[in-house]
């Protein structure tokens, strides 16, 4: 295959970007970065098809040289414009073309009199079933007949050019470059979420060694902003929230690098402010004292930093990871242990009561222990497990080693809570296997004609923690009830009147004091909680998150779980599995420093604020997120800052170990820079978070206008200090390029389930939703407030083949239903949520390859699992729903829906929300919200703070 790069003009450069499976052409002048082929008309034909989601086709085609296409009508370039090319049709008998019923479907307010580009183009006559035809255009068309428009970040080569510029390599610093979009003429192109953030530009010199890996990855850690204001009045005049994006235990997938290991516990620490040595401390009085980058403290380095302990002879100083990579683990000396490392300790708290085995949650969760026993981290052979049921009593199974018989003890006053028994109720895993097993097979069973309705499951959780406290570790719990005896017994507070009310944000504040109050004493004995929540009823899912928030856990939702429905069964057996066998961290603190003059104001997240700064985390899940905001308290002289965060931890093999992930920044006076470096996925991440605390805080209403505020803020302040109409009146709304998917992140987020203005949510569906807002990492957080939209009757020809680099997606769809045809097939996820939907004119032969169902109207819309059939469109179909649910870090297993466009409204609505550029009840499209920022930005004039700040 011909290289691309022999196909481009000069001065410019084709890199293969694995995370987006497609080539990015950077100018290597000014660094920009574009997906768009840089050269004028088409791609040449020997040059691999820059598609955004697609990898280079291999040398011998993995995909069918013909393909089935269900299109009737014709493919649109994005947005229409006049480069549309037609789809041939799927089933046309002899030559006539099926009828199109009505065009695409309407949204109103959707568009206006040349305000958009026309999207809706006049049907041309498809061609006979099976003929080769054109590919659709969208892949490198412009959106809305605009002219390419260059990326914001360069990835690949082009970021290690970068990395080496930040380091005095090749000219050193490259200014920050500003290009202004008009928000009213160019629609978000869901592309532009797969750009990487904007390229940090350290000055030349900052870094001591020549290592792409000096900063850490952004999926570890990203700012705001990739230049920091040297000053907060800087800071006031962009109106950009300063803020830390953290995910320090990141999920490793197979082909990246693992994070490196300094084992020989040679720690060089600084004397003042205990910052970590690092890429960007400067080496002084020969080698032998070295100054901090944080505080400009002179420490000298340890005698043994340049002994190589393995070979016990001189090392190589510059080959030391610390000096190399931003992200590193130290194995921690003893100084750093109060006590020795604890085994891994996990506590099963089942909900044995009526509903809990009726809906089969019983048997699935005891099955799915048992299937990941050996999963379950115990390479020191030294896990201990316990597993205590409830419903209105407590009841306490006691093991012995290597014996399959178990005896039960029942406390049934759940007033006075006690363990029944001395030993043998938490056992080590490795020992008492047989006896684990034996109960975790029979213990459904034993329960099978329990009719007792109500839940002690406070009480169950005081004996957990008595059995746990000592140790520390995980409790799991699994509740199918709203608990309704003992401590932290709950009455249903749900109450449709207040809905939609002022009163609403009461339904989302915790009803009992018990459970912070529990959660402190957790998080005091190293214990975090996990609740799995099943409730078809109300559960207060707000209260009973509480525990985890706390504690560091996490929450899982299954609203109305019935086992006999296969696909709520293999989804939480999924889910749960992935937790159990997920490598945890426990007994952690956390701590994040920053060069003087910087302060950590505030955290989000889920975690305890030991101290002023000291985040207490009895266990760290992976993939899990916590942002934290900034103040700048003085100017800052220096030309970089840096950012550490440190999470020491016992990992769950038994080894005490030390985290650090380091990113500089550089520093600014410039307004133009801190708005051509903002990160706007990492803005819009804060802003979910603030606006979750706030709904808590305040009302729901408050969070919905802060945030909106916030943006506001940000477009007055770019219009008046970066454009020529600064204050005054303009026909444009202005912002930077590289936040031009901004307002479309704010609407999905005013649009999510979290905060979203209904009296229609229930509360535990707002309560959990607003747990993934504040816990999600950024790669799963964008998918949920800004759902991915493909259309799958006329994807590409190799979407859904495996390419070089695994299943190649087809390109993403602008999320609006203007894209819907009544005919086609469309997939539409939310990280959480996979919705397929099938229009009514779909052809019998489409739902037959992908159903195996006779034609449309034999079809069934709802939860689903979608079979595997015997031909290539069903298994390009599967193969892209698949990747979707595999390609994102994070336990979460999707449940797949089948929408019929004519089937239950509730579905239908449901599916329809993540279209969130449309219309929805009293909720704005995209079209007219950019109407009412263009109106209160021109109105306000900067004279308004938001209450975010």
């Amino acid at each position: 295959m011909t290289d691309p790069n022999q196909q481009l003009p000069p001065g410019w450069t084709a890199e293969w970007e694995p995370d987006n499976q497609r080539y990015l052409f950077v100018e290597t002048a000014t660094g920009r970065a574009q997906w768009e082929h840089p050269g004028t008309g088409a791609v040449p034909e020997t040059v691999a098809p820059i598609a955004p989601t697609s990898s280079p086709p291999p040398t011998q085609a993995t995909h069918p040289t013909k393909r089935r296409q269900y299109a009737p009508g014709q493919t649109q370039a994005y947005y229409g414009g006049p480069d549309t090319v037609v789809a041939p049709a799927y089933g046309a008998v002899g030559g006539q073309p099926p009828a199109l019923s009505g065009g695409q479907l309407f949204t109103p307010g959707l568009a206006t009199e040349n305000q958009f580009a026309q999207q809706q183009q006049q049907p041309t006559a498809p061609s006979y079933y099976g003929q080769q035809q054109g590919e659709p255009e969208y892949i490198n068309a412009p959106g809305y007949g605009q002219p390419p428009v260059a990326g914001y970040g360069a990835g690949g080569v082009g970021q290690l050019a970068d990395q080496f510029g930040q380091m005095g390599i090749n000219g050193g610093q490259k200014p920050f470059q500003i290009y202004t979009t008009n928000l009213l003429t160019s629609p978000p192109d869901p592309r532009d979420l797969e750009l990487p953030p904007p390229p940090v530009r350290l000055p030349p010199g900052a870094c001591l060694t020549n290592t792409p890996f000096a900063n850490a990855h952004y999926s570890y850690q990203r700012s705001t902003v990739n230049a920091i204001p040297n000053s907060g009045s800087i800071v006031g005049k962009s109106k950009i929230p300063l803020g830390l994006i953290i995910t320090p235990y990141r999920s490793v997938k197979e082909g990246e690098e693992a994070v490196p290991v300094v084992s020989d516990t040679i720690i060089a620490r600084c004397r003042r402010c205990r910052t970590y040595i690092n890429p960007y401390v400067q080496f002084i009085d020969g080698g032998n004292r070295w100054r901090c980058c944080m505080c400009g403290m002179s420490n000298e380095v340890p005698q043994l930093f340049d002994w190589d302990q393995t070979r016990n002879q001189p090392g190589d100083r510059w080959g030391r990871a610390e000096l190399n990579h931003a992200v590193v683990e130290f194995v921690a000396p003893t100084e750093y242990m109060v006590r020795p490392p604890q085994p891994a300790v996990y506590i099963f708290l089942i909900d044995v009561s009526h509903s809990a085995i009726q809906s089969g949650m019983v048997a699935t969760a005891t099955r799915t222990i048992l299937e990941n026993l050996d999963r379950l981290p115990n390479e020191d052979q030294r896990t201990k497990v316990a597993i205590i049921a409830y419903d209105t009593s407590v009841y306490f199974f006691s093991m012995s080693p290597e014996s399959t018989d178990c005896s039960m003890l029942v406390m049934s006053d759940v007033d006075d809570v006690f363990l029944p028994k001395p030993n043998d109720l938490l056992v080590n895993l490795s020992e008492c296997r047989a006896g684990v097993e034996s109960l975790l097979g029979t213990l459904s069973d034993m329960f099978a004609d329990n009719h007792t309705i109500g839940s002690a499951l406070g009480p169950a959780l005081q004996s957990g923690f008595k059995l746990i406290n000592p140790i520390g570790g995980k409790l799991i719990v699994l509740s199918s009830s709203l608990p309704s005896v003992g401590a932290g017994a709950l009455k249903n507070r749900e109450d449709p009147k207040i809905l939609g009310t002022p009163k609403e944000s009461g339904l989302l504040q915790t009803a009992s004091p018990f459970y912070k109050t529990f959660a402190i004493e957790c998080s005091r004995a190293q214990v975090s909680v996990d609740m799995f929540l099943f409730s078809a009823a109300y559960q207060d899912v707000a209260t009973l998150s509480c525990l985890p928030h706390y504690t560091s856990g996490q929450t899982y939702f299954y609203p109305a779980f019935n086992a006999a429905r296969s696909e709520d069964a293999v989804k939480f057996a999924h889910e749960f599995g992935e937790v159990l066998a997920m490598p945890i961290m426990l007994e952690a603190v956390m701590r994040v420093r920053a060069t003087r003059g910087i302060r950590m104001s505030s955290f989000h997240g889920n975690f305890f604020v030991r101290s002023t700064d000291l985040l207490a985390m009895p266990a760290v899940p992976q993939d899990t997120s916590y942002a934290i905001e900034l103040q700048i308290e003085e100017t800052i002289s220096s030309p970089f800052v840096v950012f550490q965060t440190a999470i020491l931890h016992t990992t769950c093999y038994g080894e005490r170990r030390i985290r650090v992930i380091t990113t500089a920044y550089p520093t600014t006076s410039n307004l133009s820079e801190v708005f051509a470096s903002a990160d706007q996925v990492a803005i819009a991440t804060l802003l979910a978070n603030k606006a979750v605390e706030r709904t808590i805080t305040h009302k729901l209403e408050d969070a919905r206008e802060a945030v909106q505020g916030k943006l506001i803020e940000i477009l007055q302040a770019y219009k008046t200090s970066m454009t020529a109409a600064g204050a005054g009146a303009s026909a444009q709304l202005a912002i930077s390029e590289n936040m031009r998917m901004l307002p479309v992140l704010v609407l999905g987020l005013l649009k999510n389930v979290g905060i979203r203005q209904s009296a229609q949510i229930p509360p535990d569906l707002r309560a959990y939703a607003q747990a993934l807002l504040t816990s999600l990492p950024s790669q799963l957080l964008v998918p949920y407030i800004h759902p991915t939209f493909y259309s799958l009757h006329n994807m590409p020809p190799e979407a859904g083949a495996v390419g070089e680099h695994g299943v190649i997606m087809p390109p993403p769809l602008p999320l609006t239903s203007e894209r819907l045809e009544r005919h086609g097939l469309f997939l539409i996820e939310d990280g959480q949520t996979l919705f397929l939907w099938v229009g009514r004119d779909a052809v019998p032969q489409l739902v037959i390859d992908v159903f195996d169902l006779p034609n449309y109207e034999t079809l069934r819309g709802g939860k689903t699992t979608l079979p595997l059939l015997d031909n290539p469109f069903s298994q390009r179909v599967n193969a892209v729903i698949q990747k979707t649910r595999e390609m994102r870090r994070g336990v979460y297993h999707p449940h797949l829906y089948v929408v019929k466009e004519d089937g239950e409204p509730p579905l239908r609505l449901w599916a329809l929300s993540a279209l969130i550029q449309d219309r929805a009840d009293v909720l704005p499209s995209y079209q007219q919200f950019i109407g009412q920022l263009k109106d209160k930005v021109r109105g306000s004039s900067g004279a308004r703070l938001s209450v975010l700040d």
